[in-house]
This record gives C-alpha cells, structure tokens and sequence, in this order.
C-alpha cells in the first residue's frame, strides 16, 4: 500500500494540534533533554578531584616534606590533617574526613641517603573503590615521579628510557568528552520512546479512536503521521543537545554534521516507533509511559557501555546488550564527535540503526488497530 502525503499530513496536522494542548508533552519535548543533558553532564563524572590527605610524618626531615610537597603540588590532594600518630587515621576515614593518608616513616632520608629503597604508605579509604583505585594511581605516579628525580640528583645520570605519552581525542582525560555524547544518545531514546508512548493511549482514553477508525486512512500512514511530528521535535532536540555539549561542557565537534544527522533520524524513527508500539499494545497512558521508561532507561543506561565497559561484563549480560539500541548510536555519537570517522568505520551501527528503525516502525504498525472492540 502506497502511503499518500495528504492522508498523511492530515494525520500530522490532528497530532500537532494535539500536542499543543497538552503542555506537559510540550515541556517534555523541549525543556526535559536539554534539563536532563546538563544536570547528567555535572553529575556524571570519572574525574577524581580534591582528594582530602592526612600526612604523618614520622621524619620530619627535608627529603619527607619534598614528599608531601609533591602530593599538594600535583593538583590533585589537599591535606585535611597533619597527625603524630597511625592511630589517629582511622577515625578520620570512619568519619569520612579524608580519602588518603600518608604515613612517612622515621628514617626516611637516612634510607634515601644510603642507596636503599625506603618505604612510604598510603592508607585509603576502600568503601569507594573506583574513588580509591584512582587515587592509589595518583599517589603511585607521584611516589615513581619523586623517586625518580631522587636517583637523577643522587647519580647525576640521565634515564636510559624516556616515555612521551601522547593520548588521542580526548587529551586531558576529562569525562565530560567521554559522557556527554554517549548522554545525548540515551536521554534521546528515553525521551522520544515517552513521547510516542502516549499518542495511541491519548486515542483511546480521549474517546477519538472512534473517529480515527472511521476515516479511510490506513494504519500505517496513522503511525508514520503521528511519527513524523515527533521527528521533527527529535532532530530539534538532538541539534540543541549537540550544541550544549560544545558550549557548556566543551566537547569538541571534529566529524560530519550530515552523517550524524542521517544517523540520528534512523535512531530517532526506531525510538519514537518503539514508544507508539508500547502505546498501542496497552493503550493506557500512565501504563505506557512507565513501561517506555522502564525499556529504554535501565537497558540504555547500564548496558549501552555509557556507564561501564560493556567488555567486562558477564557473557550472558553482553550478549543481551547486542539487543540494545543506544549501545550503536553510542558509538556513532563518540565516532563522530571526537574521532571524526565515518561509514568507512560506523558502517556496522548504521546498518544496526537501519534495523532498528525497520523494526521500531513494523512493531508500531503490527500493534496499531483501527478496530473498535
């Protein structure tokens, strides 16, 4: 069946007008994403910054305090405490006073002095431990820096190996870059699932459907009629996350705006069919819309790789992230914003947001009935 553009378009007219009365799905369509990306963008981090240190110095001496001068100086520790004695560490971490202690012991410089290696402790605090793992890599950096520039003023010798570390598309090692586009893919699916997921549900309870089922239009132009308005407000909504991620939070912009463009609406379509299939399977709005929360939120957030490497997940839970959508358009978003790839590289995620358009729209179609029981 060919779809015609007037039916069509008579279907989008009736869909727009019944979105701008309805304030909240107008509220959900343009303030909630660009809410949802800032707020996210702040909370989420991986960045571990202002780590609070108690130091006891048990030397006292010129070599221990070039120690701890070189924790403060590093960026990345303030000091909270100077203690006397080891016991008094474990109340302030009870307390969470601190992260991190330093303890120093007696005979420090003596050691150096005398050629052999002198031991240094670093105590954390292990309730946190992602906190605490980058930490202890801090700590270890600084502890290898500064011994290495003890054995360069002690022997005068220049190192055989000097490593130039260089890191590529995100140089800094700031989240933001890593998040940010990763956000916009999830938030995107959540949002455009929750908006389709009342079209239908608003029909039936509305009392419309008795119309709609009148008129000669074949379901299939119904659902790609009230699809395309929230396409539009999608592709809004995809641009203004875009150029909240390059302002706000800096995320540099390198690959092509019409691939990303083309990639987004074929994630969009699978999405927003998704959320009228969900809404014409239960046709309730309130139950639509927490089931469409429920199947794009939790999978999109804990198994896109958004948040954990999906690599280091159980092998039942990574095959079941083959199923999931966003973990595609993820890597399409991070391609194209800091690697600056295209087809030649994403041609696998576009042919698995192909897929899932078709499918998103064959779901919506199958579910759609014009009958009235």
């Amino acid at each position: 069946m060919a779809i015609r553009p007037g039916r069509l378009w008579a279907i989008a007219r009736k869909e727009i007008l019944q979105l701008r009365r309805d304030t909240r799905s107008v509220m959900m369509a343009f303030l909630m994403p660009a809410a949802m990306i800032v707020f996210f963008g702040y909370v989420i981090s991986f960045d571990v910054k202002d780590i609070g240190l108690a130091v006891v110095d048990q030397d006292h001496s010129l070599r221990s305090r070039e120690l701890v001068e070189s924790f403060v100086s590093a960026g990345r520790f303030h000091i909270t405490s100077r203690l006397v004695r080891t016991a008094d560490i474990a109340p302030l971490l009870d307390r969470g006073r601190t992260r991190m202690a330093l303890v120093i012991p007696r005979g420090f410089e003596r050691t150096l002095s005398s050629g052999r290696q002198a031991p240094v402790q670093a105590i954390v605090d292990g309730a946190d431990a992602n906190t605490s793992g980058i930490a202890l890599n801090y700590a270890t950096a600084i502890v290898t820096a500064y011994s290495a520039s003890i054995a360069l003023r002690t022997t005068r010798m220049v190192p055989p190996v000097s490593p130039e570390a260089r890191i590529w598309y995100n140089e800094t090692l700031a989240s933001p870059p890593m998040i940010v586009p990763g956000l916009i893919a999830v938030i995107m699916m959540i949002i455009a699932a929750m908006l389709t997921s009342l079209t239908v549900a608003r029909e039936w309870e509305r009392g419309t459907m008795e119309q709609l089922a009148a008129t000669p239009v074949h379901r299939a132009e119904v659902i790609v009629g009230k699809l395309v308005p929230y396409l539009g407000i999608g592709l809004v909504d995809v641009t203004a996350a875009v150029l909240l991620g390059m302002t706000v939070f800096d995320v540099p912009f390198r690959g092509s705006a019409l691939l990303l463009a083309v990639m987004a609406t074929l994630f969009l379509i699978g999405s927003l069919g998704l959320g009228i299939f969900i809404s014409a399977a239960l046709r309730s709005q309130l139950l639509a819309t927490q089931v469409a929360m429920i199947a794009t939120f939790i999978p999109s957030l804990l198994l896109s790789g958004l948040m954990f490497d999906i690599r280091t997940m159980p092998l039942p839970l990574q095959a079941i992230s083959l199923l999931v959508p966003a973990r595609y358009f993820i890597t399409v978003m991070r391609g194209v914003f800091l690697k600056d790839v295209g087809l030649t590289v994403l041609w696998g995620q576009g042919l698995a947001m192909v897929l899932y358009a078709v499918i998103g729209l064959g779901l919506a179609v199958r579910a759609f009935r014009k009958e009235i029981e």
